[in-house]
């Protein structure tokens, strides 16, 4: 019940509000049921970022592809689709799906033990990180194996920087010199006992008497818009440009022999940052980073809480029943946010997703290119040929699917701008409606629940969950099929052919 609850408050926040962000608020929400439950995270948070996905196909705000088949259906028809002519098929298949995720999570593996208290919970197994061997370290002349020690085997020393920037491999017998740089891989508990007890420097606290003396540290999530992707501590001078210090960094499956400022931020890794209490907060938020355990953080500014709240219901009033068109109304909201002081300009352009807008910008051409060259004609008269011999329904199922299975290599909105154009002349030349077809492409461009790298909010509870990329598909494909039996009767129903 626990988890039905759950996923129903993540897919109704989604259908309002970016899914990934609804995921987000509601994750320490369900390691600490988790805990109290005395079950794996990994129970829950999987079944709530497929919930996130399906509550997005309740209205047309709620995921992009809606945004873009809209505009489509307009070009195609001179009629856009509306706010909530979404809602009659995303609402049956959220409900539904709410459903059979609470039923069938067991399909899950329990991938992280239970745990006995929040932090536990969501402890990462592996971090890396970066210490010196400097006197007065009790480590200095003595060997790997004695430094390992204390750890129990439950972290190990993966590589070894002498002086110059030479390595050395790091053999039980090697024999540590002053002024080492020692890469040390294990668990947290682990790592600092090592530390501790060897008398060992980590690399980034030389920086600590340059800040205040109140400092925090806070395990964080790499979110998909953070400034941290692609680049490491060094490249972005971190802590000289936020008096940021990076003490750990863990990836699944993946284990450091580099330096700990030289790696480079994946989305999804989780990351150990410190910094000036009062400082962390906007810190996380301005660098896209969210925090993966309870602490003394009150992320955001709650002065203005009320106003961003009346903007949201204002402009969805004016695109549902003022004829307003959606870009126009959350163009102004926008702008609205900005001007109340709501949002700082500086936030809004870093949650811009430059490398997703230049691949829009590139496909809308494209997009129109396959119309008026005719290439659009040539791929709906392949398809129209295969589907010739099938009932409406199966025409419209392979849609469906054509577009799911086309989703998890590419981004969910470039999968409609391709896909809406051939679904739409792949109608007319059955002599079918396109409205029926456009919102197949949108539910599957929206439904990717088979790989972790697909959609940005199966990524961000892979660390967190513990998942492997292969289950992912134990409890997807099986809701994949149930959105496919599913929408493809209710599409017929609300959307005649």
């Amino acid at each position: 019940m626990q988890l039905i609850i759950l996923v129903a408050i993540v897919a109704a926040l989604s259908a309002f509000v970016k899914n990934i962000g609804a995921l987000a608020i509601m994750i320490p929400v369900a390691v600490q049921m988790a805990r109290k439950s005395r079950v794996s995270p990994s129970m829950f948070l999987m079944p709530m970022s497929f919930a996130s996905l399906l509550g997005g196909l309740m209205t047309q705000i709620g995921t992009s592809p809606n945004i873009i088949v809209s505009r489509v259906r307009e070009e195609i028809t001179g009629q856009p689709f509306t706010m909530f002519d979404y809602t009659p098929v995303g609402l049956t298949l959220a409900v539904t799906g709410v459903v059979f995720l609470g039923l069938f999570y067991k399909l899950l593996p329990e991938r992280s033990r239970i745990e006995t208290s929040m932090d536990e919970a969501v402890a990462i197994k592996n971090y890396t990180t970066e210490a010196k061997v400097t006197a007065p370290s009790a480590a200095i002349g003595r060997s790997v194996s004695w430094l390992q020690k204390p750890a129990g085997g439950d972290a190990m020393v993966t590589a070894i920087i002498g002086g110059g920037g030479r390595r050395r491999t790091p053999l039980p017998d090697t024999v540590l010199k002053d002024g080492d740089l020692l890469i040390i891989e294990g668990e947290q508990s682990a790592l600092d006992k090592i530390v501790s007890e060897a008398r060992l420097q980590l690399s980034d606290r030389k920086h600590e008497p340059e800040i205040r003396r109140d400092l925090s540290s806070v395990e964080a999530i790499v979110g998909e818009h953070s400034r941290l992707i692609g680049v490491s501590a060094k490249d972005v001078a971190l802590f000289h440009n936020t008096g940021l210090n990076l003490l750990a960094v863990s990836r699944r499956d993946r284990r450091f022999t580099e330096r700990l400022g030289e790696i480079k931020i994946r989305n999804g890794d989780v990351v150990v940052l410190q910094g000036d209490l009062q400082k962390l907060p906007d810190l996380l938020r301005e660098w896209g980073c969210l925090p993966l355990v309870e602490r003394d953080l009150k992320l955001g500014n709650a002065r203005n809480g009320v106003i961003p709240v009346i903007i949201l219901a204002a402009t969805m009033a004016a695109t549902a029943f003022g004829g307003i068109p959606v870009a126009t109304a959350f163009f102004a909201a926008a702008f609205l946010m900005v001007v109340t002081g709501s949002v700082p300009l500086r936030e809004v352009y870093h949650h811009l997703d430059a490398p997703i807008l230049i691949m829009l910008a590139a496909l809308i051409p494209i997009s129109d290119s396959l119309r008026t060259t005719g290439t659009t004609e040539i791929i709906a008269d392949l398809l129209s040929r295969t589907a010739e011999m099938l009932p409406p329904f199966g025409a419209l199922a392979l849609i469906l699917v054509a577009a799911m299975a086309v989703t998890p290599f590419l981004n969910n909105a470039a999968t409609v701008l391709v896909m809406a154009p051939i679904a739409a002349t792949f109608a007319a030349k059955l002599g079918f409606r396109p409205d029926a077809f456009l919102m197949a492409v949108a539910i599957g461009a929206g439904c990717d629940f088979l790989t972790p790298i697909g959609h940005q909010c199966n990524t961000l509870v892979m660390g967190p969950g513990g998942y492997r990329f292969g289950d992912y598909a134990r409890l997807g494909l099986p809701l994949s099929l149930i959105v496919v039996l599913v929408s493809v009767p209710v599409l017929l129903i609300v959307w005649p052919i």
